[in-house]
């Protein structure tokens, strides 16, 4: 009898089991990265595998592959993730593994593709470069050829309303494709691109910084494959590609937040606590450790979850999702969102490892400080970060941006107030940076009001916008334009950040329906950037000299070893300036001849020179 009781008890338990799938062969809904690469410099390879249950599969090589070994299987607390470490030594070899799943007794079999290298791209970027920055959505609009199917398999899809500055305007990767023409003539070298994964969010999600997908352009913008032959036929015009990618946070509507791989993926897991924004907490000596959690663990807004780049899972996934980028399209650089909101000794790591593998790549982190020590506190080789090396080759120079519009739109007076004094004394900071030609400079990007909150009447009123021009093109750094600058485009974002993300309309990248100050500013800049694409090793290698403003008008030269050279004067003024040329012996005489780049005028120095009001010369020595 108990026999009996004991075998009617197995064969419920059985059906129990059957009835809830576990002797089902394991499903595998996804694997992260979908490929890689054989002969990469590091030959760990995680694989991030999703399925119902799959944490209890046990993982093997259901064939030998050579050059290619298990490591490790890692199971966080989630039972749908399983973390699969694989070794690709050299000696492997283009191919399809053979991954095999196994739980209960039941198998699955998975294809996994090993490539070739692309050995494409990863250029990097320096400062005989400028970055031409875009918004895809705000761009233009282009034949894509998924078009009818962008809102396909979006749990939000969205319809274009331009009427609404943050609904989506329409704007695509072919859109920007379509107008390389444009942006090749118009003398710039690099393409930094907003945003491009999927962001399937409530609302749209125009500007791209909520990621819900890392391995997928958002089809509204696009496919991969479409992404891909955009970075290519952008170096085919000689036009380096710059990703924008975000490690401190993800979208809200990600699987992660749904169902997160363990406790401790994200920071504040229990309730939604709102960064303090406190980055100061980061060097402060005496900050407490409640201000410092809050500043880095904070989360922006609440769709907007932040990740834990502590977990070793975690920025295992996302370094390599870096790699992948790189390697699979062939992007020239990166630019990294929210910087130092992201774990400093994490990122520093992150840096280092996409550094050895495309050493001729670059990264420019965003790190958003008003003034300019903290800017040099993150650069790589950094003389006052007591963390370690921060290894961010990069950093923008928001301390810049925000003196830009008072500093070229009110007067320069004497000694030390206001004006151009206000950029001379900038730079004066410049011995705190390990490296002044890695920095990022600008007067307005996608964050920001524009560098023009009104509308230009005239040609005539273009006097301050032409010198914040010149001196971006010609001084340190690698300078970057945000789309439309070169049409006059302006606005500010009190409002809204939408108000300074407009569509532009298309006939102006067609040189059509420009008022006459547009075709001014068009003529002006394309002008300084060609001449400055001729000149890019001055550029990047030129030393740069300069003096304490005179009589309103502020003076620089940048020289090579060689003696090629540029000198830029400025005056600071709504009045005509006159300086003697005494005081700037070390770089000029009486007698010395040059031709103005701006006017194509050749002129003689006498014992003074005389600038309009608002006045440009840029000189170069005739040989």
């Amino acid at each position: 009898m108990n026999k009996l009781l004991s075998l009617l008890l197995i064969m419920m338990l059985s059906s129990i089991t059957s009835l809830f799938g576990r002797t089902h062969a394991p499903e595998i809904n996804r694997i992260d990265p979908p490929h890689w690469w054989t002969g990469m410099v590091n030959d760990t390879l995680q694989l991030m595998v999703y399925g119902a249950d799959i944490a209890r599969a046990d993982v093997s090589l259901a064939k030998p592959f050579e050059g290619v070994s298990l490591l490790r299987q890692v199971s966080l607390e989630s039972s749908d993730y399983k973390f699969v470490y694989l070794r690709v030594s050299s000696e492997a070899k283009p191919g399809t593994l053979k991954l095999k799943f196994t739980r209960d007794g039941k198998s699955t079999v998975i294809d996994y593709p090993l490539y070739a290298r692309n050995n494409k791209g990863a250029q990097g970027f320096n400062a005989s470069d400028v970055l031409y920055l875009i918004m895809p959505d705000r761009f233009a609009v282009g034949e894509a050829a998924n078009k009818g199917h962008e809102n396909d398999g979006l749990q939000y899809p969205t319809e274009n309303n331009l009427s609404d500055p943050n609904a989506r305007h329409g704007g695509n990767i072919a859109g920007i494709r379509k107008h390389l023409g444009y942006l090749d003539n118009l003398g710039v070298t690099a393409l930094w691109v907003n945003p491009v994964l999927k962001n399937d969010m409530p609302g749209g999600s125009y500007h791209g910084y909520a990621t819900t997908d890392y391995y997928a352009i958002d089809p509204r913008l696009g496919t991969n494959e479409e992404w891909n032959e955009f970075v290519d036929a952008s170096h085919q015009r000689g036009l380096k590609v710059v990703m924008d990618m975000i490690f401190n946070h993800c979208g809200s509507n990600h699987e992660w937040l749904h169902n997160p791989p363990s406790k401790d993926w994200f920071n504040f897991p229990d309730s939604f606590q709102v960064t303090n924004h406190r980055l100061s907490t980061l060097y402060d000596p005496y900050a407490s450790e409640h201000d410092k959690k809050l500043a880095v663990g904070g989360w922006f807004v609440e769709s907007m979850p932040d990740l834990n780049q502590r977990n070793p899972e975690l920025m295992r996934y996302l370094i390599q999702n870096s790699i992948w980028w790189i390697e699979e399209s062939g992007i020239d650089g990166i630019r990294m969102d929210t910087y130092p909101y992201a774990d400093a000794e994490a990122m520093a790591q992150w840096n280092r490892e996409v550094l050895a593998q495309y050493p001729d790549f670059n990264i420019v982190g965003e790190c958003w400080y008003n003034h300019e020590v903290p800017e040099a506190f993150w650069q790589k080789g950094s003389k006052i970060n007591p963390m370690g090396d921060p290894e961010l080759p990069t950093v923008m120079d928001f301390a810049l941006m925000t003196r830009s519009r008072d500093a070229f739109t009110t007067t320069t007076m004497p000694w030390n107030e206001g004006g151009l004094n206000e950029i001379y004394n900038h730079l004066g900071f410049d011995f705190l940076l390990p490296d002044p030609q890695h920095i990022l400079t600008f007067v307005d990007n996608h964050d920001t009001d524009r560098f023009l909150l009104k509308p230009v009447e005239s040609p005539d009123s273009l006097g301050s916008w032409k010198q914040a021009m010149t001196f971006l093109l010609t001084s340190r750094g690698i300078p970057q334009l945000y789309y439309g600058t070169e049409l006059l485009e302006s606005g500010s974002k009190k409002l809204s950040d939408g108000y300074v993300r407009r569509m532009l309309p298309e006939a102006w990248y067609e040189g059509e329906e420009l008022n006459e100050t547009q075709r001014e500013s068009l003529a002006f800049l394309s002008q300084l950037l060609n001449w400055r694409r001729k000149h890019g090793e001055l550029m990047e290698n030129g030393n740069l000299l300069h003096f304490a403003p005179l009589n309103g008008v502020y003076v620089y030269r940048r020289a090579l070893p060689d003696g090629e050279s540029v000198i830029v004067m400025l005056n600071g003024t709504d009045a005509e300036a006159t300086i003697p040329v005494t005081p700037y012996a070390e770089i000029l005489e009486t007698g010395d001849r040059f031709d103005d780049v701006i006017s194509g005028n050749r002129m003689e120095t006498g014992e003074s020179i005389t600038l309009a009001p608002r006045g440009i010369l840029m000189l170069t020595p005739l040989k």
